[in-house]
């Protein structure tokens, strides 16, 4: 055996250690779900975004604030498209600060269609207190801030206009919430933090928020963490794209006005210049 041989045995047994212990705390890449609103013809499940503000407002809204939503989008079409009477309800269940009044004063009154949902803690400083010094990040446009690289060659169809995959955000937060695992051997965390292998270094300062039947549905949609998880993200990929469908729905027109400007701009080209030697 030459010494070259030796050297680079040598390398690769000192390094498999490390490759290995790499290879058992690497972040996986989210699996990919299968959503209703993907792909140019897609649109939301109103059913599964009215699951999903049963799980934002049960579990979520204790620690995270859904500051650019207003009550009355949840009346709105494309969304969840509750009632008037329903999104009053929920506007009402809910009390907003208010003021000053005539004695500038401010003062808490129940919420109207036209506020937006109120956050849970008065400011960032008193959420950092509640949650042991960390911040739960405000959820309106949680599902289009949150991203991942899905490696070569898919990346390069995400850079083109139209064939990119603009479903990755939603794809986390499910991962992320049914990511929760106990600590691998050798892995130790500070207090108040949880193991989550979908979670950047593994360590999250939010517990696990979900368990079966933490929800009562009442449509007999499954009480499973996998369903919550899915509904919920839905409802947040609405809350970061509203108007989604309408968005898809003008696209598709324009699409269709382009190739039907295509083709009159070719035979009118031909018309004019069919006579020409």
């Amino acid at each position: 055996m030459s010494w070259k041989s030796i050297v680079l045995a040598a390398a690769l047994a000192g390094a498999a250690p490390a490759l290995a212990e790499e290879g058992a705390h690497s972040q996986p890449k989210p699996p990919r779900q299968q959503w209703s609103f993907a792909g140019a013809f897609g649109g939301f499940d109103q059913g599964q975004l009215r699951r999903g503000l049963k799980v934002y407002r049960e579990v979520c809204a204790s620690c995270h604030s859904l500051s650019r939503v207003a009550f009355r989008n949840l009346a709105e079409k494309g969304g969840p498209e509750l009632s008037v009477a329903q999104a009053k309800e929920i506007a009402e269940s809910y009390k907003v600060k208010d003021g000053p009044n005539d004695a500038g004063d401010y003062f808490e009154r129940p919420g109207r269609l036209s506020d937006r949902f109120p956050p849970p803690f008065a400011n960032e400083q008193a959420a950092r207190a509640a949650m042991n010094g960390a911040y739960p990040p405000d959820m309106s446009v949680l599902a289009k801030a949150r991203g991942y690289s899905r490696g070569f060659p898919l990346f390069l169809a995400d850079a083109l206009p139209g064939f990119s995959y603009q479903e990755h955000g939603v794809d986390y937060i499910v991962a992320l919430l049914e990511g929760y695992t106990d600590m691998p051997n050798g892995v130790e965390l500070p207090p108040g933090q949880y193991y989550n292998v979908y979670m950047t270094g593994h360590r999250i300062g939010m517990p696990p928020p979900l368990s079966n039947g933490v929800v009562t549905y009442d449509d007999g949609a499954p009480q499973t963490v996998d369903q919550y998880a899915k509904d919920v993200s839905a409802f947040l990929m609405w809350t970061a794209e509203p108007h989604l469908e309408a968005r898809k729905s003008i696209g598709l027109k324009v699409v269709g006005f382009l190739i039907v400007l295509s083709f009159l701009v070719y035979f009118t080209k031909r018309k004019i210049w069919s006579s020409v030697h």
